[in-house]
């Protein structure tokens, strides 16, 4: 399984970016795909997660800014990013679990992509 994310890149605070991620390689679909996220220093956290049934789960911090939507047709994943924060600067990663739900470890990741976001 692959997933590949891209979308990522250098913003002003207040700016949005979306990131995307497709994940290939499999026979099988995806219950859940979402995005976490790793700031130097700090332990990999959850940002968001979305099941194939369209259920959500958003960190507190993102609550309001950030939209995780998906295309079960294309095993795509998205990350709308609005209003960002310095805080957010991270490297992002593309998650993907076959039976996993919001809020599960999920078993696939991505090579990351790079949000970093200039106060």
């Amino acid at each position: 399984v692959q997933l590949v994310e891209s979308g990522g890149g250098l913003v002003q605070a207040g700016g949005s970016l979306r990131l995307s991620c497709a994940a290939s390689g499999s026979m099988f679909s995806f219950n859940a795909m979402g995005w976490y996220r790793q700031a130097p220093g700090k332990q990999r956290e959850l940002v968001a997660a979305i099941t194939s049934g369209g259920s959500t789960n958003y960190a507190d911090s993102v609550k309001g800014r950030f939209i995780i939507s998906r295309d079960n047709a294309k095993n795509t994943v998205y990350l709308l990013m609005n209003s960002l924060r310095p805080e957010d600067t991270a490297v992002y990663y593309c998650t993907a679990d076959r039976f996993g739900g919001v809020s599960s470890w999920p078993n696939y990741w991505g090579q990351g992509a790079q949000v970093t976001v200039s106060s």
